[in-house]
């Protein structure tokens, strides 16, 4: 609360105690209602802590582009929702990551990390093909955040049986998979741009093939 608005209350209490003080002699009942209206307006003061969840705000930019592509703003909402719950899940599993030599591991052979930051940017860039990636938002990604979570709290046992090696080990052998899967979503979103790549290509070297032709017909 501001500093002016402290001295107005208090102001008012002392002059309430003061009138108060002429009237009634029932001061101590004065003193608590004084306390009251303190406690009260102390905790009106407080400043809500700010939700490091909360969504960033949204540009009138990348507004209307959502807009052109024919979204409402129901749907809007929705989606900058559903990949702001994404992003916090690809920095909480590349922190998992980064605290085990074998979840690194993993991410090296499957590049993990790397795929579902890229698939984010496509969905970014592209927002009606949501629903192309649930399974990538909605399975393959919190499983691997929770596995993940799950491995680095049995991992960091100071003191581990059979039991645990085992459970470490069965859990890596998931994660691996789920890990796969992952990089798989990516592949499989971005499969019509790697089409499309293969028609230009083949475009490309039949007109590359009717040139080197025209060119050796010409010098005979």
């Amino acid at each position: 609360m501001k500093k002016s608005k402290w001295i107005t209350i208090g102001l008012v209490i002392v002059a309430f105690i003061i009138f108060s003080r002429l009237i009634t002699n029932h001061f101590p009942l004065v003193l608590l209602f004084g306390g009251i209206i303190l406690v009260i307006y102390g905790f009106k003061g407080k400043s809500k802590p700010v939700s490091t969840n909360s969504l960033p705000s949204l540009s009138k930019q990348r507004e209307k582009s959502y807009l052109d592509s024919g979204m409402s703003y129901r749907e809007i909402e929705f989606f900058r929702e559903t990949l702001n719950q994404a992003k916090q899940q690809i920095e909480q599993l590349q922190k998992n990551i980064g605290n085990s030599a074998k979840l690194k591991a993993i991410d090296l052979r499957h590049d993990t990390i790397r795929a579902a930051k890229a698939l984010f940017k496509e969905l970014v860039k592209e927002p009606t093909r949501l629903n192309e990636a649930s399974h990538f938002l909605y399975t393959h990604l919190p499983n691997m955040v929770d596995l993940t979570d799950k491995f680095i709290e049995i991992n960091n046992h100071e003191i581990k049986n059979r039991d645990t090696y085992e459970k470490i080990e069965e859990s890596i052998q998931i994660i691996d998979q789920m890990a796969s899967l992952i990089t798989q979503d990516y592949q499989k979103f971005v499969s019509d741009d790697l089409d499309d790549l293969d028609i230009e290509l083949s475009i490309a070297k039949q007109s590359i093939k009717r040139d080197n032709e025209y060119k050796q017909n010409e010098v005979r």
